[in-house]
């Protein structure tokens, strides 16, 4: 957790299944403060029972807000922020939150097309409830595998009725939604997208030939910290001379957390420079999207990047 960073207390003040596999966290402040305001699209950090810090977007938007409403889908490969929260985080739970943030933001437009995949629907839901109340004109597509795998699908059929489309594939990749006719033609009117990296890398294919800045995405998972070669290394801690295994599916920030070394990290996907450590000794894999070429010798992001091969030695 970064000092740095101001978090405050906040309560599980209520919490419900959307799907099999993504509740719903309301939450609230231990004390009487009044939240900070956000918009459509925003996002809050939050450090998760198990420690760790994840970055989950805001469903609705709030002038001023009384509380944040989260929903997080458990993924199968959790490396422990959303399986702690689905199974630690009850009502009750006291978790550490930061202000929101907002990089998805809504820009005025005469028109839009809001892209949802899975659970990237929560930014989107906001969006189309800020845009129906701004009487805009926008359209929703949602897709999903299944009606049982779609998060709000109930509330927001009665909210949008005919602008919303909802797609389901069944999993199966010749049922995909086809959006060719969507972007064949360049159209004054601006796109919001997120979901899984598949559905994103198609938009960005499909828009190219876009003006930039029509086309906007929100992903929280800019680098992959866990790749299918990775092996397990050694990092030295030379302040305490300790020794940490690191596994080939942890990073080296969840290693030391596992081991009971207290960690300073915030956006834990190499994107925000909080977790910066001075590396003594070893050659790094670098994966994140912070340093400089000419930090690269000396610095690590430990949320992201490993040793290119043998150990490390840290200045921690």
């Amino acid at each position: 957790m970064d000092p740095n960073i101001d978090l405050i207390a906040m309560k599980v003040t209520a919490r419900r299944a959307l799907t099999a596999y993504i509740d719903e966290f309301v939450l609230q402040p231990v004390d009487d403060r009044e939240l900070s305001s956000f918009g459509a699209g925003s996002h809050i950090t939050v450090e998760t029972p198990s420690g760790a810090m994840r970055r989950y977007s805001l469903v609705g938007d709030g002038s001023p807000a009384s509380s944040y409403t989260i929903a997080v889908k458990r993924e199968a490969d959790s490396r422990g922020g959303s399986s702690s929260m689905h199974e630690d985080a009850k009502v009750g739970t006291i978790l550490n939150v930061g202000a929101p943030e907002n990089n998805f933001q809504l820009r005025d437009a005469s028109k839009y097309l809001l892209i949802a995949g899975g659970i990237g629907v929560t930014p989107i839901y906001a969006m189309a409830q800020h845009l129906d109340r701004e009487g805009k004109a926008f359209r929703i597509i949602y897709c999903t595998r299944s009606a049982e795998d779609t998060a709000y699908l109930d509330e927001m059929k009665a909210a949008f009725g005919s602008r919303l489309t909802v797609h389901h594939d069944d999993g199966d990749p010749d049922k995909l939604y086809d959006f060719w006719d969507h972007f064949e033609d360049v159209q004054n009117m601006h796109v919001y997208c997120c979901g899984p990296q598949p559905l994103m890398e198609e938009i960005k294919a499909l828009s190219g030939h876009w003006p930039e800045g029509r086309v906007n995405f929100e992903d929280f998972k800019p680098v992959e910290v866990v790749r299918e070669d990775d092996v397990a290394f050694d990092v030295e801690l030379a302040k305490s001379g300790a020794t940490v295994m690191v596994p080939e599916d942890r990073s080296i920030l969840e290693a030391l957390r596992d081991a009971g070394f207290k960690t300073v990290s915030s956006c834990e996907s190499g994107t925000c420079g909080t977790c910066k450590s001075r590396m003594l000794a070893g050659e790094a894999d670098h994966r994140d999207m912070v340093l400089m070429d000419e930090e690269k010798d000396d610095y690590i992001m430990i949320c992201v990047s490993r040793a290119r091969a043998g150990g490390l030695v840290l200045d921690l």
